[in-house]
């Protein structure tokens, strides 16, 4: 297989010089720099725009169908989904789009207001009511749920390596108990559209603590609103994931789902860090351990109906 290439400043500019009569000199091009130090292939362009290359032709599928599926999103989230100005191809077989930058700053670097937490609740709302038929025509799969009690084994494991490493109490994980676990498995036929890669940088917050977007749906997935539910008890912190996902009209079984399986997930990711198996930035896999364990009311409920109906 081809090595892809890899952009440079020059091939950045060389490619959003024919598509923007904006910015930089006569000869240079617009002001073009990383995204983030290290990411290569998502680049500011001036003060308005943000271009993804796709390093891939995996990923260059994915890109495509995330045009249409934004598309498909827009008419039913009260959030900026990101609009696209050029899109093609920057390499052979690797697509590029060219967006409008979503203005604000990221959910790891504000705190999401009251309001802000009635955006996320519309925002969950407006996903369920994208019609699924729809989603599946353009390219977008299925997604089985995960299991949670398998996850809980592994979180087990990984938070005595953390007890070890003075960075977690692996006490708190038995508050999820087997049976727990059981009982907070997905429930059949509760399958909805989901972003499934939320996360702080992909959640746009404003100072004001707005949510006023949120970025990256090439991930997306017909799948368990639980998913969602845990990424943004990640990015936002568990409470404040609870309360959006409660307004939205979840009920008590999705809630705690999602709660656990972001707590799991953030304890087996910060071991694996740790441990060197994944890469990361040590500070943040700290603070979203710290904010998946923020304590919520629902938690200390002990049981829920079994026959509790969910959207």
């Amino acid at each position: 297989m081809t090595q892809a290439p890899t952009p440079t400043a020059d091939t950045v500019r060389r490619l959003v010089r024919s598509l923007l009569k904006e910015g930089g000199d006569d000869t240079g091009g617009p002001d073009v720099r990383p995204v983030t130090e290290g990411r290569t292939h998502t680049w500011w362009v001036g003060t308005r725009h943000v271009l993804r290359l796709a390093p891939d032709r995996e990923s260059s599928v994915a890109r495509r169908r995330e045009l249409r599926l934004r598309d498909l999103i827009r008419p039913h989230v009260p959030v900026a989904v990101p609009t696209s100005v050029a899109h093609g191809d920057w390499a052979p077989g690797l697509a590029y789009t060219l967006d409008t930058k979503v203005p604000g700053g990221t959910a790891d670097e504000h705190d999401v207001s009251a309001v802000g937490e009635a955006d996320l609740a519309g925002l969950l709302t407006g996903l369920r009511a994208v019609p699924v038929r729809q989603a599946e025509t353009l390219g977008v799969s299925r997604t089985a749920p995960r299991s949670l009690e398998a996850l809980r084994r592994m979180a087990v494991h990984a938070a005595e390596r953390l007890a070890a490493a003075d960075e977690f109490d692996a006490a708190r994980l038995h508050q999820l108990t087997p049976p727990g676990a059981a009982q907070l498995a997905a429930q059949p036929g509760t399958a909805v559209l989901t972003h499934h890669g939320m996360t702080g940088e992909h959640v746009v917050v404003s100072a004001d603590g707005r949510v006023r977007g949120v970025l990256d749906w090439t991930r997306a997935a017909l799948g368990d609103p639980a998913e969602d539910i845990a990424g943004l008890a990640v990015a936002v912190g568990s409470p404040a994931a609870v309360r959006a996902a409660t307004l939205a009209g979840y009920g008590a079984r999705p809630c705690l789902r999602g709660l656990w399986l972001a707590r799991c997930d953030t304890v087996i990711r910060l071991t694996d860090h740790l441990e060197g198996r994944a890469p990361g930035s040590l500070p943040l896999l700290r603070v979203q351990l710290r904010r998946a364990w923020e304590p919520i009311l629902l938690e200390r409920l002990s049981d829920f109906k079994e026959d509790e109906p969910e959207p």
